[in-house]
């Protein structure tokens, strides 16, 4: 039976799924896992199928220093605990830039391109690309498939993908891309299932957990994202700040003497809720603060929101569903109370009883459109584009040829 590993690395943490193909042509989850802590206080923790196949193990520091040491542990885990050797492994990669609309084999130039947009997903590219660099040289005939959260917005029409800037930048790349696709795409994939009334309709869907977008899809296709050029535009997140004017970082620069790379660090980590708060960027330990400040920050999340739903509905000339999605949009009953609050003068009527329980319908019978709580699953996504893409004689010939060179 073929396996696929789907690996969603960051920072400090790798998370792992490992999907197994069935005769029916459905993907199966066998395991689930991660490692976090990686460099301080490693540890890993993943379950099998099986609740006896579980682990929860700590290491030296030294032992799970970098990321490419942590997915190396994690292969040794399901290679000789849970008896899993992966045929492929998926990878989420956050920017794809101009060149790449849909996911892609790697190889060493392909990995060569994607480097070039590390300045855009500081946050997020350099950690994604270590463990496909690290796999690339140590199995360099085990195919790899690289999916990105910037091709399902690819779509979009020149007037939502430009910026009113000369038309030089943008044929070199400097171009509205969205992100969260994967999410959005996933979402897209289910709504036949949960709400086939609506699926060809007009949806907002609100991505929103650490990082935070949101989406608007026509006929299950994204149309209009919150997200720019890069993941720092649009709604707040937990540490960066969302649309902020372009004034504000020239007076950084100008005025307060910043580097570059001194208001950089102060936008991908000093933004947001934690910026507002000055507490912190969890939605949860906000909730839980009696701090004026931490209100403020969830207030102005919700708000700004609000805005942008307005912004969406243009795009899409109506709403017929807003679908809430991810860790917040998934969990905080009172952050979607707060967001359907602002959309009321749209028709919005929330049901409180069935937002209590996290309901998959959270609207009043009688509201103007339904309100939604859809689960992402990202890695899902990833193993179905993997197997799709290595599925095709086009991607197994490219992969033989990759063998056949080393």
């Amino acid at each position: 039976m073929d396996t696929i590993l789907v690996v969603n690395a960051g920072s400090s943490s790798v998370k792992f799924q490992v999907y197994a193909a069935q005769s029916s042509g459905e993907l199966a989850r066998k395991v689930k896992g991660q490692i976090d802590g990686i460099g301080s206080r490693p540890r890993l923790r993943g379950s099998g199928t099986d609740a006896t196949q579980s682990i929860d193990r700590e290491f030296r520091p030294e032992e799970i220093a970098d990321v490419p040491a942590a997915l190396h542990t994690a292969a040794a885990w399901l290679r000789d605990e849970q008896l899993i050797n992966p045929t492929a492994i998926g990878h989420r990669v956050v920017h794809g830039g101009p060149d790449f609309d849909r996911p892609v084999l790697v190889t060493t130039e392909v990995l060569a391109r994607l480097e070039r947009y590390v300045s855009l997903a500081p946050l997020h590219q350099p950690h994604n690309l270590a463990p496909i660099r690290s796999i690339l040289a140590r199995s360099p005939d085990l195919p790899q498939v690289a999916c990105f959260d910037t091709a399902f917005h690819r779509g979009h029409s020149a007037v939502s993908d430009h910026y009113a800037i000369p038309e030089r930048f943008y044929a070199e790349g400097v171009r509205r891309y969205g992100f969260h696709g994967l999410s959005y795409e996933y979402i897209a994939s289910r709504l036949p299932q949960v709400a086939p009334e609506i699926a060809s309709g007009r949806v907002i869907v609100a991505h929103l957990g650490s990082g935070a977008s949101m989406c608007a899809l026509a006929s299950g296709r994204s149309v209009e994202s919150t997200m720019g050029f890069t993941a720092l535009d649009g709604i707040p997140m937990g540490t960066r700040p969302g649309q902020i004017d372009p004034g504000v970082l020239l007076y950084l620069i100008e005025q307060k003497g910043m580097s570059a790379a001194a208001v950089a660090d102060l936008l991908y980590r000093d933004c947001g809720l934690k910026g507002l708060s000055g507490i912190s960027n969890d939605v949860r330990e906000l909730q839980g603060s009696k701090d004026l400040r931490a209100n403020f920050a969830l207030d102005y999340f919700c708000y700004r929101i609000g805005l942008y739903a307005g912004m969406l509905a243009a795009a899409l000339d109506g709403i017929d569903a807003f679908v809430f999605t991810a860790g917040i949009g998934e969990n905080s009953a009172s952050v979607r109370a707060q967001i359907a609050a602002r959309l009321a003068w749209l028709g919005a009527k929330l049901d409180l009883a069935s937002n209590a329980v996290h309901a998959a319908l959270i609207s009043q019978p009688d509201s103007r459109f339904g309100l939604y709580v859809i689960p992402t699953d990202e890695e899902l996504m990833i193993a179905r584009h993997t197997l799709a893409l290595l599925s095709t004689s086009g991607a197994q010939s490219c992969a033989l040829e990759k063998r056949d060179r080393h």
